[in-house]
């Protein structure tokens, strides 16, 4: 299955593990919550899932990678405790808290948060002193003489032994204890995962044209060459920060992340063109409506190839601007929740008071690791915004209702600039349509464009919160999976062509 089927599949499990009685006890006992197995290739986002997984289920996680442990670590220090027994006295051997059950009551300790995911990855890449404590951990689920707490559910991952020469094989018995699930790469379920993490348009549109470079694991006469999902998303962050200091990705900073040599240096004659490409077409102008005769007939006299990689350069911004609005509309509506508050809170509270909470409230949250980065970050723009009523309201009378109106109007400041954005976002969207009409009208590039829109999650939210008359009547009106199928197809022709021409 795919990483998001698995996602899925963890979470279901993790819900039903701690599902309680009317009595309080978990109508799993734990003895038969097999602890889960995730079985799939390097890089295709094991861990990432975890956290995302902890999060939206409101639990605590600890996560380690085992082949980082000693057999020490893992069960604990023996020391010696003396002990009686039938009258005598003898010197017994015990062992101090394993380091990562410690890790277990930590975190419970640090977020009070008593339920959650114990996340070992590489489970079996283990040492030979280190198999037998692995063996036991899977099957009775304890370090040593210590167990795992109640509340806490155990989620393994590892790579098949293609992928790694250190992976010991489970035996039937070990194998009957967990729950295996298999994953698989699909660029798909990526696609949609590198939208939401605003992963550099250059990378997608690239993998969109050459989808089998992706994810590419080979043996070689030099050793293994690879290009992995974690790879582009870190080479895209890197062109992200690059781009902001004006400096050059080349092959060899392209390598460094896509260890194939043919990849490697295809992205990075692709990356060239698509910075060419924004040049050369005034993608900025076309993004504002404006186009000239000249710009259409160079459109049309390209190649396939290169109208996808204007679809790909629309999309970026238009993806940008959509995230623009949802974090905008996200703050604007936590901003709103804490004037609701300070609204009939005024007699007793002044904006510094409603700032201070708004610290508080972020201050706990992060305590519980419970926010994700964009949550976070709308936090603390909300605080940022009461910090600035606060400022501007100092010294007056905690009951004076000027104090109040006053950030009430900061705000409907807030909420124009919201509007206006989203606003421009739609002319944007709107822009973006007509230049497709204009140079494509209804062919294979709509349906990649459509299709792009569909895949990204902020499009996708923006267009069913303010409309959008052409992408209505395109989404319903072309034969989508047909023409789809048909390009995908094209795709795949032309990047067999240019394999060829590579090599």
């Amino acid at each position: 299955m795919d990483i998001k089927r698995a996602k899925q599949e963890i979470k279901d499990s993790i819900e039903a593990y701690l599902a309680k009685d009317e009595f309080g006890e978990y109508r799993i006992p734990s003895i038969r919550q097999r602890p889960i197995f995730l079985m799939g290739p390097p890089g295709i986002g094991k861990t990432q899932i975890m956290e995302q997984i902890a999060k939206e289920c409101g639990i605590g996680l600890v996560a380690y990678t085992i082949t980082h442990h000693t057999r020490q670590s893992a069960v604990g220090l023996p020391f010696i405790k003396e002990k009686t027994y039938d009258g005598e006295k003898f010197s017994v051997t015990e062992y101090t808290m394993s380091e990562i059950i410690a890790s277990v009551y930590d975190k419970i300790e640090k977020t009070g948060i008593k339920e959650g995911i114990l996340f070992i990855d590489e489970i079996n890449c283990v040492s030979e002193t280190l198999a037998p404590t692995m063996l036991q951990f899977l099957q009775g689920k304890t370090f040593g003489n210590q167990k795992v707490p109640q509340g806490w559910v155990i989620v393994t991952a590892g790579n098949p032994p293609e992928y790694n020469k250190s992976v010991r094989e489970f035996d039937v018995v070990t194998l009957d204890r967990l729950k295996k699930i298999d994953v698989e790469e699909n660029f798909d379920v990526w696609k949609e995962y590198a939208y939401k993490q605003a992963v550099h348009p250059a990378v997608i549109s690239y993998l969109e044209l050459r989808r089998k470079n992706f994810y590419r694991i080979e043996n070689t006469v030099d050793g293994k060459v690879f290009a992995t999902a974690r790879g582009w998303e870190d080479l895209s962050q890197l062109i992200q920060v690059y781009e902001l200091l004006g400096k050059t990705v080349d092959r060899d900073v392209v390598y460094q992340y896509i260890q194939h040599r043919m990849i490697a240096k295809d992205f990075a004659n692709y990356l060239v063109l698509y910075y060419k490409y924004k040049q050369d077409y005034g993608v900025e102008e076309l993004l504002r409506g404006v186009w000239t005769p000249g710009v259409i007939e160079k459109v049309r006299s390209a190649p396939l190839d290169e109208h996808l990689s204007i679809v790909g350069l629309l999309n970026g911004k238009l993806s940008e601007l959509f995230t623009e609005c949802y974090m905008l509309d996200a703050y604007v509506t936590k901003l709103y929740e804490y004037m609701v508050y300070y609204k009939e809170n005024q007699a007793s509270a002044a904006a510094e008071d409603i700032w201070k909470k708004v610290e508080s409230d972020l201050k706990a949250q992060r305590k519980k690791e419970v926010l994700t980065k964009q949550e976070e970050k709308i936090m603390q723009r909300a605080a940022a915004f009461f910090e600035k009523a606060a400022i501007g309201v100092e010294g007056r009378v905690l009951v004076d209702s000027n104090a109040y109106e006053e950030t009430k109007v900061l705000f409907e400041k807030e909420v124009e600039a919201f509007e206006k954005k989203t606003e421009h976002a739609s002319d944007t969207l709107q822009n973006v349509f007509d230049f497709m009409e204009t140079a494509f009208g209804e062919s294979q590039e709509m349906v990649s464009f459509i299709t792009e829109l569909n895949a990204n999650y902020y499009s996708v939210w923006f267009i069913k919160e303010n409309g959008s008359d052409q992408y209505y009547r395109y989404n319903k009106g072309l034969l989508f999976d047909d023409r789809q199928k048909m390009l995908v197809g094209q795709m795949d022709e032309l990047e067999g062509m240019l394999n060829k021409g590579i090599k």
